[in-house]
């Protein structure tokens, strides 16, 4: 295994400039590890999947359709968020539906925890916008999003406050990497470009669109239940939301007539105001999974690999550094998500 072969200080190369890669860089970096971080595309991240990404640190909405072990991730990635980023907003998220869905509503409340239920005044006072609009819903209050697009400057900011050291425009291979430093440690994050290692890998197509309005202002996300269209809400700055919610097997890229119809559809059943939104941007990102949809940490010899983050890469990301950390350092073992070959 790792920890007899290499030393615990040993210097890290990572491939990939993601929000895997990033955090791994990040916490490697302060443990005092030479870091250099690989990333192929140039310093936008636009061909990244995490340039599509909705930013949600949601990990009890996320019980209702994920394993438990995506909630017990979760929850200690976001005590590393705010201790890493602590202007993260954690304002928590609102769950809403009609009444014609009032069961779907109900089973997600039962298949949930961490929530609080409000009436139709405690929705007003905490989303004003919304006044009127849902008899009830359901408040996570410790949960939180980031902004993708502006989050990932920022870790790459830290990266480099802690010493490391990144190289846009850098297509290198993780065999070429471990030649030139057989006595480093390499860490892949390419995500579905790690199919010529991992072709179990595929990728899932995740549809967004992005909108403008000053017609409503919310201060968290607000996922809409729907048993054909569900829908998730993400304020951004500047009068901005993302649409999204689509999870599609299919690895083109783009967004569909069909999904844009259904999404702007759900957003103006959340507020008709959104009707009169200006779009601003449609795109998709192809997330990388695994058959079984978890993440998996892989290690052979002096090489990590991190992968299959799914729908689920802000928010488990930090955790999944985290643990391959404690492996490189003290052997440690997670034995839900790590494979030593």
């Amino acid at each position: 295994m790792l920890q007899t072969t290499k030393r615990p200080d040993s210097p890290v190369s990572i491939i990939g400039a993601g929000i895997a890669g990033a955090w791994q860089a990040l916490l490697f970096a302060q443990a005092g590890h030479a870091v250099t971080l690989h990333e192929r595309g140039d310093a936008d991240m636009t061909d990244a999947t995490s340039h599509w990404a909705g930013g949600m640190l949601a990990p009890y909405c996320e019980a209702e359709v994920s394993e438990p072990i995506i909630s017990r991730l979760g929850l200690r990635s976001l005590d590393i968020w705010r201790r890493e980023l602590p202007d993260t907003p954690f304002n928590g998220s609102l769950v809403v539906a009609h009444p014609r869905e009032r069961s779907d509503f109900e089973r997600f409340a039962r298949m949930t925890e961490g929530h609080r239920r409000l009436d139709a005044a405690g929705l007003a006072e905490l989303e004003p916008s919304l006044e009127g609009r849902f008899r009830d819903a359901l408040f996570f209050p410790t949960e939180g999003h980031v902004e993708p697009r502006r989050v990932l400057p920022k870790l790459h900011e830290r990266i480099r406050a802690a010493g490391g050291t990144i190289k846009f425009e850098s297509d290198v291979a993780a065999a070429e990497l471990a030649k030139l430093d057989p006595d480093g440690i390499v860490i892949d994050c390419r995500g579905l470009s790690a199919r010529d290692e991992q072709p179990e890998l595929r990728g899932v197509k995740g549809e967004m669109i992005l909108i403008e309005t000053a017609e409503v202002q919310l201060a968290r996300p607000v996922r809409l239940i729907h048993p054909r269209w569900p829908l998730y809400v993400i304020p951004r700055e500047d009068n901005l939301f993302m649409l999204g919610a689509t999870s599609i097997e299919a690895e083109d890229t783009g967004v569909s007539v069909r999904s844009a119809l259904e999404l702007l559809g759900a957003a103006y059943a959340v507020h008709p105001a959104f009707g009169e939104a200006r779009i601003v941007e449609f795109g998709s990102g192809l997330r990388p999974a695994f058959p079984d949809n978890l993440p998996r940490i892989g290690i052979r010899d002096g090489t990590i690999s991190v992968n299959g983050l799914y729908r689920h890469g802000f928010l488990i990301a930090p955790v999944l550094a985290e643990l391959t950390l404690s492996f490189v350092e003290r052997g440690q073992i997670d034995n839900e998500v790590m494979q030593c070959a």
